[in-house]
């Protein structure tokens, strides 16, 4: 009996002990699961977070990137190349330094911030310099007396003055007087006319003119612009040609030289020659404007050309705004050079002496070389 409770006893705690070791079992191997999951879950943190730190280092990289390509394309208008400096005309162009030909590039548009005042004394002062050039100037048109110069200055429309005097010789040998060359035959006057261009409106003209001074002046021109542009053919610019040149009487004669070259001095930015006349006329004295005519068309003619200006040469560079549109250079420039001061013959067939003893050499007649 008493074995076999001992043995009761021994098996009870046996499997006490069992129960314990199974339950210290369960424990341990569910601790070991949780640690495993909990292990796995670390991982898949870890695994989580490098992807999401990726994909946000990834967006952020190519917000940078958008934001350099944006700061590329903005670029050029930001970093504006600096401008050029405008060139500055020489003292004289005609004493640069050898070897050493003046900047190139085209000076301003105009002066900037320039009074009236200001815009009066450089006009006034461009003037003075080119009656310095060109002390010898004159009408380019030959003529014994008014009658002549009124025929020769409509006969110049649309063609160079050198043409309408190896033209007039011819025409005034047959038709000395108003009272001659109103008795004409067009047809006549036409063939002499023909190589000034347009003969046929020309003749109608000169013609006409005649008849008028004929008929309504006696045979002579008359001295006053109202008079004279009632005459067929003559307008303001012609009448003031015949007043300055043949009547001593001031007038400034807009033509298609003076025209360009007030313009390109700044003088007006006007291009009616009638309000181109105002306002240059305001500029300088009465006493000045026929002159001033002689000075800026010889100019236009000789070196500020309207295609290739000899910039290079010309003695008013200091003071002309858009100085650098031609030729800067000076031996360049010298070559662009027309009339005497290039050594050629100028537009008459018989200039004054002054004209003459400057170096200036008369034109050939027609046909003649």
């Amino acid at each position: 009996m008493k074995k076999s409770s001992a043995s009761k006893e021994t098996a009870a705690s046996r499997k006490a002990v069992a129960g314990k070791k199974a339950v210290a079992s369960r424990k341990a191997v569910v601790g070991k699961e949780t640690a495993a999951k909990e292990a796995e879950g670390t991982k898949t943190a870890a695994k989580k977070t490098p992807a999401k730190q990726t994909a946000a280092g990834k967006t952020a990289a190519k917000k940078t990137a958008a934001k350099k390509t944006a700061a590329k394309k903005a670029a050029p208008l930001r970093r504006q190349a600096p401008a050029k400096k405008p060139a500055v005309a020489p003292k004289k162009a005609a004493a640069a330094v050898k070897g050493v030909a003046p900047a190139k590039t085209v000076a301003p548009t105009s002066p900037r911030g320039e009074s009236r005042t200001a815009l009066v004394r450089r006009a006034r002062r461009i003037d003075r310099e080119l009656a310095e050039v060109y002390p010898y100037a004159h009408p380019e048109l030959d003529f014994e007396n008014p009658f002549q110069l009124v025929v020769a200055t409509v006969l110049s429309a649309q063609t160079t003055d050198l043409r309408v005097n190896q033209t007039t010789p011819a025409l005034f040998a047959k038709y000395p007087t108003p009272e001659d060359l109103a008795a004409a035959v067009p047809e006549e006057v036409e063939e002499i006319l023909r190589p000034t261009g347009f003969f046929r409106a020309k003749t109608k003209s000169v013609i006409g003119l005649s008849k008028a001074l004929t008929e309504d002046f006696g045979g002579e021109v008359p001295g006053r612009l109202e008079d004279l542009v009632k005459l067929p053919g003559v307008g303001r610019k012609t009448a003031f040609v015949v007043l300055g040149n043949a009547f001593g009487r001031p007038g400034i004669t807009v033509d298609t030289h003076f025209q360009r070259l007030v313009r390109r001095w700044r003088w007006t930015e006007e291009t009616d020659p009638d309000k181109i006349e105002a306002a240059v006329g305001a500029l300088f004295p009465k006493s000045d404007w026929t002159d001033l005519s002689h000075h800026v068309i010889w100019h236009g003619r000789r070196i500020c050309h309207a295609r290739k200006p000899a910039c290079g040469a010309c003695p008013i560079a200091p003071l002309c705004p858009a100085y650098g549109e031609g030729e800067t250079d000076p031996e360049k420039a010298k070559k662009l050079l027309k009339y005497e001061k290039g050594g050629f013959p100028g537009q008459r067939l018989k200039p004054p002496q002054s004209y003459l003893d400057a170096g200036g050499k008369p034109a050939p007649p027609l046909g003649a070389g």
